[in-house]
């Protein structure tokens, strides 16, 4: 009778651990995205910025990362040429590039994996009381310029449209946040720079001149945002791209539809005030993955792509640029769509 009593004393012990056992896997299966058993982790670059986040943050919301059995370690760069580096390093597999920054694959440094939109951001500025009201005035002024970025191209092609060079002004490399602190400041005379950081400077310096953006050149020059891959990583891991690209496109169509919703999802994820980004969709173009797929097969997002390599040649970041059809993988975005 005391063995009968033992017996059933480990049974109902047993019955206790399986029971917080399941209860266990249970919790973990409804976790964060991508957290369940068996997720393919990626590590993805973005930027803090509408066009650089927003995907990534609608993503998030709505757990389509965990949808496609992905797990997502996302980190924030400052600009899109040091996510090309980290590729190297390996710390990054995906990223988030502007059109300033597409010079490196057309060096062959990474594949363009996915358009993401078509940037409007892009200005070159002034401040008021320097005598400038053109781009030609900018002759022998300090002129604050994130090397590398879409800011940088929207300068180099202003000053060529204008008939000057880079020689012809005082070019001040500097990071992104820190063009905001001395255009404002007063350090320098003009700035190239990109919403939202120009909302920014504009509360310090309201009345800056507007010299050129890109709005000055579309539609006959588009501006592609666009999503990148190392180069081995696509090789090595091209059905995980698919799964990445179906998320941004689901994420993108998401956005689409809801565009002031996805800057509020946005700046609560970038822990930013939502006035931050009340505009952020007036300075893009958006269009649906649907729209995508069919520019990608009917060649028109590889004449965007190769409508900028004069500008880079011009700009010396680039001799000989690879052709699109080299570096953008439109079959992997077109298959993710299916």
């Amino acid at each position: 009778m005391k063995n009968v009593r033992r017996a059933t004393a480990l049974i109902s012990v047993v019955a206790a651990v399986v029971a917080v056992g399941s209860s266990l896997a249970a919790c973990g299966s409804s976790g964060g995205a991508g957290t369940g058993s068996g997720a393919t982790k990626i590590k993805i670059g973005y930027t803090a910025d509408f066009s650089g986040s927003a995907a990534f943050a609608v993503a998030q919301k709505q757990g389509l990362f965990a949808k496609e059995g992905l797990d997502p370690d996302l980190k924030v760069f400052t600009n899109g040429p040091l996510q090309i580096q980290a590729f190297g390093s390996g710390d990054l597999d995906v990223g988030y590039i502007g059109p300033g920054a597409l010079w490196l694959p057309q060096s062959g440094k990474a594949k363009v994996i996915g358009i993401n939109q078509l940037g409007l951001a892009d200005h070159l500025i002034a401040r008021p009381g320097k005598a400038i009201t053109s781009v030609a005035d900018l002759k022998g002024k300090k002129v604050a310029v994130p090397q590398g970025t879409s800011g940088d191209m929207i300068f180099q092609l202003a000053l060529k449209k204008a008939g000057l060079s880079p020689k012809d002004v005082n070019v001040v490399n500097m990071d992104p946040s820190t063009v905001v602190t001395a255009f404002s400041s007063g350090s320098v005379d003009a700035a190239a720079t990109w919403y939202p950081l120009l909302d920014t400077i504009k509360k310090k310096v309201p009345n800056f001149v507007d010299l050129a953006s890109d709005k000055n050149y579309y539609p006959q020059q588009t501006f592609p945002n666009v999503f990148v891959a190392s180069n081995s990583y696509v090789d090595k891991h091209s059905a995980t791209v698919k799964k990445f690209l179906r998320v941004v496109q689901q994420a993108n169509d998401w956005i689409v539809k809801h565009p002031k919703e996805a800057e509020q999802i946005d700046a609560k994820y970038l822990k930013v005030p939502q006035e931050n980004l009340s505009t952020a969709t007036d300075y893009v173009k958006l269009l649906p993955s649907s729209k995508l797929v069919e520019d990608s097969k009917n060649g028109t997002v590889e004449t965007w792509l190769d409508g900028l390599s004069t500008a880079f040649v011009q700009m010396g970041k680039v001799k000989s640029p690879l052709k699109a059809k080299d570096y953008y993988t439109a079959d992997l975005y077109e298959a993710a769509a299916r």
